[in-house]
């Protein structure tokens, strides 16, 4: 594998994650018409194209057992966990949904500790309480404004989405390092796909007028993953975690441009709580290893 320096390795990593935050805006349009799992459904179909051109056009490594448990594993994680997030994010700002997600680095931490047996430090603990207290203050200001118990339902299942990113953290390192990019890409789309088609027949419905949106959805959900794929790939977990938090930027800017959405002093506030929370725990010295935890 040829080296990458670690700040084109973050750079890829941001580029992913700005072309992600692209991604969820055109998934809220979607499922704001024809419903989070039909979206969902349908994207993930598209991407096994969109996905499988680059992978089958190339010479491939031999797919190993190990490679595909991962694979199998996080894609099933990706199936729920994409749900519950676009589900809530049909149901709150852009801006106030990513920074409830934000809370995933910290969670994946004590998920570390209690799978992989990894030490959590005092300092860990504590900024697990300054982070749970920008979750607090969101959901204040969501009290505040007015929003309806909709809102309210939607930010948990924002919450609950977070907790399986943690899970997908702790599996992302190990994947990158057992397959490619484009293997990744094409396996998350086909094993997504697959799990979401048990269901199909009774609840997802034909998009009839929202097909550029699908595509365009499918193919920046396969350029995301190949970034991340890729940056993780040539850099350590904790070198690219602070990447994740640039999201909360570009959802601010597609929030407000695309859907009007205004930017409350409350998320504003709760945000950097919890990103601040997220950024003092993985500078613990007892909390370090976690990053390369998932290394095989």
């Amino acid at each position: 594998m040829r080296v990458a320096s670690p700040a084109l390795a973050f750079a890829a990593a941001v580029a992913g994650i700005a072309v992600f935050s692209g991604m969820d805006a055109i998934m809220k349009g979607l499922v704001l018409g024809i419903g989070a799992y039909s979206a969902l459904f349908w994207r993930n179909l598209v991407g096994i194209a969109v996905s499988g051109v680059p992978y089958f056009a190339r010479p491939r490594p031999k797919l190993t057992r190990a490679a595909m448990k991962l694979h199998a594993s996080r894609a099933v994680i990706t199936a729920v966990m994409s749900w519950l997030f676009f589900w809530g994010l049909a149901r709150v700002p852009m801006a106030q949904a990513i920074a409830l997600s934000h809370i995933a680095p910290l969670l994946a931490l004590f998920l570390a500790a209690w799978l992989l047996g990894e030490t959590v430090g005092r300092r860990t603990v504590l900024a697990s309480l300054v982070a749970f207290a920008g979750v607090l203050v969101i959901l204040a200001g969501q009290a505040n404004t007015d929003m309806g118990p909709d809102a309210f339902r939607g930010a948990v299942a924002v919450l609950a989405s977070a907790l399986c990113y943690a899970f997908n953290i702790i599996l992302m390192r190990r994947q990158s390092q057992l397959a490619g990019p484009g293997e990744i890409a094409f396996f998350q789309s086909l094993i997504v796909a697959g799990a979401y088609a048990l269901g199909a027949p009774w609840l997802a419905d034909w998009p009839s007028g929202f097909w550029i949106e699908i595509v365009g959805a499918a193919v920046l959900a396969v350029v995301s993953l190949g970034l991340l794929g890729w940056a993780y790939a040539h850099a350590p977990a904790s070198t690219l975690a602070p990447s994740e938090y640039t999201a909360f930027v570009w959802a601010s800017i597609l929030g407000f441009v695309v859907f009007g959405e205004q930017l409350s002093i409350w998320t504003v506030a709760g945000a950097v709580l919890i990103i601040g929370g997220c950024l003092w725990a993985v500078t613990d010295r007892a909390a370090m290893p976690v990053a390369e935890a998932a290394l095989p």
